[in-house]
């Protein structure tokens, strides 16, 4: 099979493209820089050069594809301009749809994000709930107006499945999450909040998930792949626990919103590093929580236990 991939020199993206090619597929990726794709064209993939508003790079990445997965986005929290949220999700994913749709590619796969529901206060959702708050932040306000344009594609006509992953762990992340796991197994003590939670899913678990989505999933239906929901001082306490190093340390919810509060005044006068926005320190507090119920029941994923997983993190960076 011929698959086209979006986002494919990205931690998701790139997952799935080295699953497609070990499976035997053949393989066409759009690239902004060639030079950030040197793994890529070693694995073998074709390369289209263009950006999500190549109209011309758009059509030719879905040329004659049996699949689309359309993985690329914008994550990014305490930005000062965050303009880029939404020529990338919101315009970018317009963009690919439209050529999906005037390709007539016979199946698309839309990666979208438990954050689209922001913060859940603590429940867990399925993908019947719609969230209709202020957001937390630019990236959930983006990827939700993102997740209803794939909908209305859906409407009206285009096979799309869309699928929701949580907080995506693993080897190779390059995340602000990937960067504090890495801290914590040299040994360092980043500081985290005690408060809000996210679901943990495996990089690998997550790249399946879209395979089986792609091979299982009902056109038109969204599919949470949500792993094991863990804060994140818990989390990144359990890598200490493995690389047997001292742990993160646990500020207090309280002061952290405190801090928000007040880099709200401080943010209109001067523009603080993104780890110090008010932004961040509220998207932190959140809660990002979803069930895997419908994926597993009808995709039949699942995610492996958190343990396991970072296990296998805290190896492949110690190796």
């Amino acid at each position: 099979m011929r698959y086209a991939i979006t986002g494919a020199t990205g931690f998701v993206g790139g997952a799935l493209a080295r699953r497609l090619r070990t499976d035997g597929h053949d393989v066409v990726a759009l690239v902004r820089d060639r030079g950030r794709a040197t793994e890529l064209t070693d694995l073998g993939v074709t390369l289209v050069a263009g950006d999500l508003d190549d109209g011309s790079a758009l059509d030719q990445l879905c040329h004659e594809v049996d699949a689309l997965f359309h993985v690329a986005g914008w994550y990014k929290l305490g930005q000062r301009d965050p303009s880029l949220g939404t020529k990338i999700n919101v315009d970018g994913t317009r963009n690919v749809l439209t050529a999906a749709q005037r390709s007539e590619v016979p199946r698309v796969i839309y990666t979208s994000t438990l954050a689209v529901n922001s913060d859940t206060h603590g429940a867990v959702h399925d993908e019947t709930y719609r969230y209709t708050g202020r957001f937390v932040s630019t990236y959930d306000r983006t990827k939700a107006e993102a997740h209803q344009i794939a909908e209305g594609f859906a409407s009206d006509g285009l096979p799309i499945t869309i699928v929701q992953p949580g907080l995506v762990y693993g080897p190779g992340d390059t995340s602000q999450t990937g960067a504090l796991i890495a801290q914590v197994v040299r040994g360092k003590r980043p500081q985290v909040p005690s408060g809000g939670g996210v679901c943990w899913a495996h990089i690998d678990d997550i790249a399946s998930g879209h395979l089986l989505a792609l091979e299982r999933g009902t056109v038109g239906e969204s599919y949470m792949l949500a792993g094991p929901p863990l804060s994140l001082a818990s989390g990144l306490s359990l890598v200490a626990a493995i690389a047997g190093t001292p742990g993160p340390v646990v500020v207090p919810s309280a002061v952290v919103r405190i801090g928000a509060t007040a880099m709200d005044v401080v943010g209109r006068v001067v523009s603080p590093p993104p780890a110090l926005a008010a932004e961040t320190m509220r998207a932190a507090l959140a809660t990002y929580y979803g069930t895997s119920a419908k994926a597993e029941r009808e995709l039949g994923w699942s995610a492996r236990p958190l343990e396991q997983g970072l296990r296998e993190t805290v190896a492949a960076l110690r190796g």
